[in-house]
């Protein structure tokens, strides 16, 4: 092993153990950018595939052990969490546990009222959501966003708000129609592809003696239809040859 794969080695070996031992802060989250920032990293894809799967598992641990903590607490791990699927480039997983988060701030937020959500990190998030072709999510990210900005109109009723918020609206409902179009175009292209896949293994499949006898019957039709009309031509041609003249051959 090289000087470099040694570096590299103990740097992973190093970001694991921070992680199992539940540390989760900014020097974690340098090395792991450290990590995939190294010109020394020969196999740069195997390294970050290794290391998505790592955080991925670590992140569910993670989440079901901070169940009974703070909201907090569990709010400063799934951040960790989000800015660490950042750094790997696992856009599915960073929007999954943002969303989480989000959620978990809605749910305390009447209680404690400085945790609200604001319609813009809904939209900011729905719009994340839409362009990464998360359409579902996007689509109940924008409800959450309405949601919030009704509750915003009855506890301020200020006629200049008023307008701002009606614009918001307007935006939020445009993109939560297009969020639940996209979807079920989605759902309609994954139908047909259904379909198409059924179909073909149905072409593949050993058919029975009766599903044979229909194409081959309509073969047999199709020859003799032919034959037919070969030989119609054929005596055509042959009393024009015996029994016609020149003229009632040019007519023919």
């Amino acid at each position: 092993m090289s000087d470099s794969d040694s570096r590299v080695a103990l740097q992973v070996a190093l970001f694991r153990s921070q992680i199992n031992k539940k540390i989760f802060n900014a020097d974690s989250l340098r090395i792991l950018e450290s990590l995939l920032a190294s010109n020394e990293v020969k196999s740069f894809f195997q390294l970050r595939s290794t290391l998505k799967h790592f955080v991925r598992s670590e992140s569910l641990s993670a989440i079901r052990h901070i169940a009974s903590k703070t909201v907090d607490q569990q709010l400063s791990t799934l951040e960790f969490f989000v800015q660490a699927f950042a750094i790997i480039g696992d856009i599915e997983s960073c929007l999954a546990l943002r969303y989480e988060a989000l959620v978990l701030r809605e749910h305390k937020s009447p209680i404690q009222q400085w945790l609200q959500v604001s319609p813009g990190e809904w939209l900011n998030f729905a719009e994340q959501s839409l362009e990464n072709g998360f359409y579902a999510i996007a689509a109940k990210a924008c409800d959450y966003a309405l949601s919030s900005l009704q509750r915003n109109e009855i506890a301020r009723s200020k006629t200049d708000e008023s307008y701002e918020n009606s614009l918001l609206t307007e935006r939020i409902s445009k993109l939560k129609n297009c969020a639940l179009q996209s979807a079920a175009s989605r759902s309609v292209q994954a139908q047909a592809a259904e379909y198409l896949r059924e179909r073909t293994g149905e072409k593949c499949k050993p058919q029975p003696p009766s599903c044979k006898t229909a194409p081959c019957a309509a073969s047999t039709l199709y020859r003799k239809g032919i034959k037919r009309r070969n030989e119609r031509r054929l005596n055509v041609s042959r009393r024009v040859q015996f029994g016609g003249s020149k003229s009632e051959q040019a007519a023919n």
